[in-house]
């Protein structure tokens, strides 16, 4: 199984260089690495309160005027 996951990895790498040259491939790469902190307790820090009708409000009101939905 590690063999075929290795020349799977390897392919795939192999075929973005090809693709991106070797510059581009490593700034795809980049992309997916996996930062720092805490997502979950970040998260429920910055919505503490809110309740889930204040949400679904904010929902309606931004599509209400065309924008996208943040929170």
């Amino acid at each position: 199984m590690n063999t075929n996951i290795n020349a799977i990895r390897e392919e795939g790498f192999r075929v973005l260089v090809d693709g991106l040259g070797a510059a581009g491939a490593v700034n795809f790469l980049r992309q997916f690495e996996s930062g720092n902190g805490n997502y979950t307790e970040e998260r429920e820090k910055l919505m503490e309160g809110v309740t889930i009708d204040e949400i679904a409000t904010r929902i309606q009101k931004r599509k209400q005027q065309g924008g996208s939905v943040k929170p």
